[in-house]
Order: structure tokens, then C-alpha cells, then sequence
């Protein structure tokens, strides 16, 4: 590994932007994660204070998070249950190996983040390409999140709802009146006629509210210990829709459960699903190198294990909320459920509570990485950022809030958002960590080529090649097919 690491930073600074800049922003840090300074001293020594277990956890936390609710319709579009688990577990070879690529190129090239490695090893062309991808994405997300708030709102409104809704201030009460919606019901039209029930007030009060005065600070590491509760609530929600499969209720129908897909190409409309759930490569990096230590075999333990917990959670999730509601089961699998069961709605305020601490997150990564092309761009002097900072931020903070609200007020489904975001997923766990193997193998300067070499580069052109793959499908798919539908 120590052949070839001179070449790999060769292209980083050919544009010379301001690399006082890129430091300073420290982009997409995760807020779980404690880091050294980067420097060779410290590359000698240990580099966290994160155990192998720790790892695992923050990996898992990373990983999991709402979009488990769409795994079911997932499974529904990819035919069933044998063609949704052999699909997960093809995905999941590609997955852990992109995991175990991207800390192998972060030790050649002395890089700590996920944008900071594409930048390092593959030049500037990819490494903005994936910067601007990064913003992209976690756009995408915050506006997915928005929907997940109003359908778990939808599902639970009453009289209620309404009188408490003002004091939504408090995390409590933001779970309290959740739970009273499944105790007390009304008439639907009853509900409709309130000014307080109506779908865009309530997903814009909770905004304005909650994650808007989240979203502001510059710092996020506040929020880890909320985040680790969001991830007790998806362990929550899965295990209340496998009990639901178990136990169902009474008045459940008997529904069609499809055995195989309609089409071969309906097989990989459920893959955005998958990339947007295992997707945690991009914080992956900045988890690597928190280790104690940080050795690639330690790091593919870490991840294999990690990902087997997520790939559990997701299949229980899939395959008992499919099985449960068949070809009729929602993009959202709580919606599915009526809106009286208490179970249920507990797991809706753990939803709600989950995309809360997860949206600020998601829009602190994707405001660094604008923050850090901005910077680049301009070349900044450290004494104009530090005036400036803060207004910028504040411009920042508020358009994001309010394109993604008002998108989010206007998107029907999740599943639309997920169709799009997901071809994106794509590329952070095929295409850049092939294109890094790929350039990483390239440099070493080697006599002779061993058989392990050339594997490496074909397993990194495969990498390549199917991540573009999916990525052009699923994007066709999602415009000519959910956007414009």
C-alpha cells in the first residue's frame, strides 16, 4: 500500500484553490465522531479514542434511519420476497467491499473525509463531481424526511391533534399527541374541515418549529445522543411490523402477495430503496479514521458486522410489512396500518422524532460541502470568512429550508424522492469508490503486475460500470415514470 501513495496526490490542488478553505470546513464530519488533527505526527500514533464496537454502532446508526418505511413497496416492486432477499444480499458483496475501498484509498492518500479521498485520488474533475453530488443528495433527503413528517401527521390527526400542536416545542409533546390520535377517532371529514389538520400547515408548523432553529447552529455535535435514540425508534418500528406480521389484526383482509417480478427490469426499481438505505459511505471515512485503530482488516470486520445488523432490520421490515399487505402496501408502510393502533403510533412519533435529528445532520453535510466549494472558489482569507461566516450561514440555512419545504409540500410520496436520491446512493457506494480503486491500483508504481492487481482494477470497472448502470436506470425510471406520472 505504501507503493504508489506519492502519485495519488498529485491532482489536488491544480486549480489552487484555497486548501486553508477545505480545512477549515472539515466537510460532512459526523457529528458522532471524535477525530485527531491531520498531520503526520498523528498518523503515527493512533487516531481516535473509537473502539471496534463503537465503530460498529456509528456505522449501524448511520445506516438506519427512515427509509425503512419504503423497504416493504420495495419488495413489492422487485416481485416478492425471494427476488427483495436475493437482491439485498447481491447488493450488500458491493456495499461492504466499497466500505473496505474507501478506507484502504484514505490511508494511501492521508485524506479524511469522503470528498476529500475522491479529491485526493482521483483529481479534481471527480472530486468536485462528487462534492456537488453530496449536496445533492442530502437535498433530496431533507425533502424525503419533510414527506415522512406529514404522512406520520396525516395518519394521526383528531381534535386533538390540533389543540396541542402549538406545543410542539418540547419532545414530549410532539409524542404525546401522536399517541392520543390512535386512542380517540373522528369522522375523516370532520378532521378535513380544520384549518390545524391540513397537510401543509402541519408539515410547515413542525418545520418552522423543530427543524429550522436545529438547522441554524454551526455546530451539530449536540445532537449525537438524539441521533442514537432515532436509532432505538427504527429498532422500535421494525420490530412492532414483524409482531404485526406475527399477530395481525383482526379486521386485516387477506391481500395478493406476489412471488415474482412482472418484469425483469421491475427487479431494479427496488434498488434505489436499497442504495438509499445501506447508503452510510459517506460518513464512513471520517469513521475510519476515528479508530483506535485504523487498519483496513480491522475496518472490514467493522463494516461486514455493521451491515449485517442493518441488513436484518431492513429485512425484517421488508419482508413482514410486504408479507402483511402484499401488492396494496404504501410507499410508506405506516400508512398501511389504521391509524387507532397505539403500537403503531408510537412507532410514527419514533419516525418523527428519527427524521427531527436527522434532517439538521443531513443539512449541516450538505452545507459544508457548499460552504467548502464556496470558499475554494473565492479564496477567502481567514479573516473575511470569520465576518462573514455567520451571515452566510444564516442565507444558507434559510433558502435550503425553504426550497426543500416547499418541494416537500408539493411531492405526493416518498417513493418519488427515494427514485431519485437513490440512483444518487448509487454512486457514493459504486462509482467513486471504483474510480478510487481504480486510480489507487494505477498508481503504484510497480515492474510487474500481479494476478491480485488486475483483479483489484476489474473489480473496480465492474464497480464502476454497474454504478453508472443503475444510476442512469433509476434516474430514467424516476423521470419518465414517477415525476412525470
Amino acid at each position: 500500500m505504501a507503493q504508489g501513495t506519492g502519485s495519488i496526490n498529485s491532482d489536488y490542488k491544480d486549480w489552487e484553490w484555497s486548501a486553508d478553505a477545505g480545512e477549515r470546513a472539515r466537510l460532512l464530519q459526523s457529528p458522532s465522531v471524535e477525530t485527531a488533527p491531520k498531520n503526520g505526527e498523528s498518523q503515527g500514533n493512533s487516531l481516535g479514542a473509537t473502539s471496534a464496537l463503537g465503530a460498529i454502532f456509528i456505522v449501524v446508526n448511520a445506516a438506519l434511519g427512515a427509509g425503512l418505511l419504503n423497504f416493504p413497496a420495495a419488495f413489492s416492486m422487485a416481485g416478492g420476497v425471494a427476488a427483495g432477499i436475493a437482491l439485498q444480499m447481491c447488493m450488500l458483496i458491493f456495499i461492504i467491499g466499497g466500505l473496505v475501498i474507501l478506507a484502504y484509498c484514505s490511508q494511501a492518500s492521508n485524506e479524511r473525509t469522503y470528498q476529500e479521498v475522491v479529491w485526493a485520488v482521483c483529481g479534481k474533475v471527480p472530486g468536485v463531481l462528487c462534492e456537488v453530488a453530496i449536496a445533492v443528495y442530502t437535498f433530496g433527503t431533507c425533502i424525503a424526511f419533510l414527506i415522512i413528517i406529514g404522512d406520520q401527521e396525516d395518519k394521526s390527526k383528531c381534535a386533538l391533534w390540533g389543540e396541542k400542536f402549538l406545543s410542539l416545542l418540547s419532545l414530549t409533546s410532539l409524542v404525546v399527541p401522536t399517541v392520543i390520535a390512535a386512542l380517540v377517532t373522528e369522522p375523516e371529514e370532520a378532521g378535513s374541515s380544520c384549518w390545524y389538520m391540513d397537510r401543509k400547515f402541519t408539515i410547515s408548523i413542525t418545520a418552522l418549529l423543530l427543524i429550522l432553529p436545529l438547522s441554524i447552529p454551526k455546530e451539530i455535535g449536540f445532537q449525537k445522543y438524539a441521533s442514537s435514540l432515532s436509532v432505538i425508534g427504527t429498532w422500535y418500528v421494525t420490530a412492532v411490523i414483524i409482531i404485526k406480521y406475527i399477530w395481525p389484526d383482526k379486521e386485516l383482509v387477506p391481500v395478493e402477495i406476489p412471488t415474482r417480478p412482472s418484469t425483469w427490469t421491475a427487479v431494479f426499481n427496488a434498488v434505489p430503496t436499497i442504495c438509499f438505505g445501506f447508503q452510510c459511505h459517506v460518513s464512513s471515512v471520517p469513521v475510519f479514521n476515528s479508530m483506535k485503530q485504523p487498519e483496513v482488516k480491522t475496518w472490514g470486520a467493522v463494516v461486514t458486522a455493521a451491515m449485517v445488523i442493518a441488513l436484518f432490520v431492513y429485512m425484517g421490515t421488508g419482508v413482514c410489512g410486504f408479507l402483511t399487505f402484499g401488492a396494496g402496501v404504501e410507499q410508506d408502510v405506516l400508512l398501511s396500518y389504521p391509524s387507532n393502533d397505539i403500537a403503531v403510533a408510537l412507532a410514527r412519533a419514533f419516525i418523527i422524532l428519527c427524521v427531527l435529528t436527522s434532517y439538521p445532520i443531513l443539512h449541516f453535510c450538505g452545507r459544508a460541502v457548499l460552504e467548502g466549494l464556496w470558499l475554494r472558489y473565492t479564496g477567502v482569507t481567514v479573516e473575511e470568512d470569520v465576518v462573514r461566516e455567520r451571515r452566510r450561514r444564516l442565507l444558507q440555512t434559510v433558502s435550503w429550508f425553504l426550497l426543500t419545504l416547499l418541494l416537500a409540500l408539493f411531492i405526493p410520496d416518498i417513493g418519488k424522492v427515494i427514485s431519485v436520491i437513490g440512483g444518487l446512493a448509487a454512486c457514493f457506494i459504486f462509482v467513486f469508490p471504483g474510480l478510487c480503486l481504480i486510480q489507487a491500483k494505477l498508481s503504484e508504481i510497480q515492474e510487474t503486475r500481479a494476478i491480485s492487481w488486475w483483479a483489484l482494477v476489474s473489480y473496480g470497472v465492474f464497480m464502476v460500470t454497474l454504478g453508472a448502470f443503475i444510476f442512469g436506470q433509476t434516474t430514467a425510471n424516476a423521470i419518465f415514470v414517477d415525476l412525470t406520472a
